[in-house]
């Protein structure tokens, strides 16, 4: 096995097989495949452009998502290294102190830190991940002082900025590293601290965020059972606090995490569904911005776009997707703007060969966008070989796609 097969997911995949001795028939029946597409996987000749796929092979193989992918990759570029020097002290923010107990330390004035967690948002929601980590662990540290020991005129405020601090570590871990453990351990903690607060929306808001921290990382029974309570509490506080459209805009989420975690396990029907939903709502509610997400036609239209990937229907959803073309601009957000194009290229590998100049360029876009965000992603990398592979001539722009996420040159 030469360096470059090493490193593709397939791979590995056969590689863990053979140590648990089990034949191609056996993994591919588990994993709801046949075993000639499996081989292909193994051998590079198809593509992991579904995250479902590698989450349904590692169930079957018994090991985890990242010993497929192999996170966290040698660091591709200055952003990469300078973010994950925050995970360290996020890590032990979260250990040090339980979610009931106050931090022996003297925090910085409330307001101060406010101000913090809303760059650190920013920075996310832009892309930025590196930046929105920078000494991320102090940050929760001196907000769960505050919220433990506020009175009621900052309670409301210091749990909200924990909270969303606690997503914001949730995202760097997983876009700078892979890190499944510590982001759904930062995404819990901030589901139990909104639970601390009692706030519907905030609960809400964690709620699903947690909830697509457990899918991304195969945790699919315990997503659907976290999103499905979630689901049920919101829907009774959307009714009773129409005039604030946080919890309309939560309950829109947790239909669409219920929906892409529905496409992962192939229920069809059920994932249309939930994407119904969260279309109606959206239609009701317009464009929203609660907690920097985004709810509202443009991002639900993003999300279809994702969960028919993962439904294997790339041509159409891409055709869909580019009929009437998504004003972004409404979002004015890098990151999403990012998965967007990625997610156009992820349709377009799926839809075939033909459509690859079409994919390079929404690919090399996506990266533009958001670069830490594309150059760590174990999907993007593997659609890359593909793209490669697939190559009848040097391509620049692939060429310089590679280089930059680190993936060595094929021999």
């Amino acid at each position: 096995m030469d360096t470059d097969d090493a490193l593709m997911i397939g791979a590995r995949v056969r590689r863990i097989r053979r140590r648990r001795g089990l034949s191609l028939d056996v993994v591919a029946g588990l994993a709801g495949i046949t075993a000639g597409y499996l081989s292909m996987l193994e051998r590079g000749q198809r593509g992991f452009n579904r995250r479902g796929l590698i989450e349904d092979l590692a169930d079957a193989l018994g090991c985890s998502v990242i010993d497929l992918t192999g996170q966290p990759y040698l660091a591709p570029d200055r952003a990469t290294v300078e973010g994950r020097a925050a995970l360290p002290g996020i890590s032990v923010a979260l250990n040090d102190y339980g979610p009931d107990e106050v931090p022996d330390l003297t925090p910085r004035p409330l307001d101060e830190l406010l101000a913090w967690a809303e760059r650190a948002n920013e920075h996310r929601d832009q892309g930025r991940f590196s930046l929105a980590g920078q000494d991320l662990g102090t940050l929760l540290t001196e907000l769960q002082v505050h919220a433990l020991t506020a009175g009621s005129a900052d309670r409301d405020c210091a749990f909200t900025a924990l909270v969303q601090s606690c997503v914001v570590a949730g995202v760097v871990a997983t876009r700078l590293a892979g890190n499944g453990d510590l982001a759904i351990s930062a995404t819990r903690r901030g589901y139990d601290m909104a639970c601390r607060h009692g706030d519907p929306g905030l609960v809400g808001f964690a709620c699903w965020i947690w909830a697509i921290r457990l899918v991304e990382f195969s945790a699919r029974g315990r997503a659907s059972r976290v999103i499905t309570s979630g689901i049920n509490e919101l829907e009774r506080s959307a009714q009773l606090r129409s005039e604030d459209t946080l919890c309309a805009e939560m309950l829109g989420f947790a239909h669409l995490v219920q929906a892409q975690r529905a496409a992962r396990d192939k229920q069809h029907d059920n994932a249309r569904t939930h994407l119904d939903e969260a279309e109606k709502i959206a239609a009701r509610i317009g464009e929203c911005n609660g907690m920097r997400m985004h709810f509202g036609p443009t991002n639900v239209a993003v999300w279809r776009l994702g969960i028919g990937i993962e439904l294997g229907e790339g041509g159409r959803v891409y055709r869909d997707a580019t009929r009437t073309p998504l004003d972004m601009a409404a979002l004015n957000s890098q990151e999403r703007s990012s998965a967007l194009h990625f997610d156009l290229a992820r349709a377009l590998v799926q839809d075939g060969a033909h459509r690859d100049a079409e994919a390079i360029r929404h690919l090399d876009t996506a990266d533009r966008l958001a670069p830490t965000r594309i150059r760590n992603d174990p999907i993007a990398r593997d659609l890359l070989r593909i793209l490669d592979q697939r190559a009848r001539r040097p391509v620049w722009k692939l060429d310089s796609l590679r280089r930059r996420c680190g993936i060595p040159e094929r021999a």
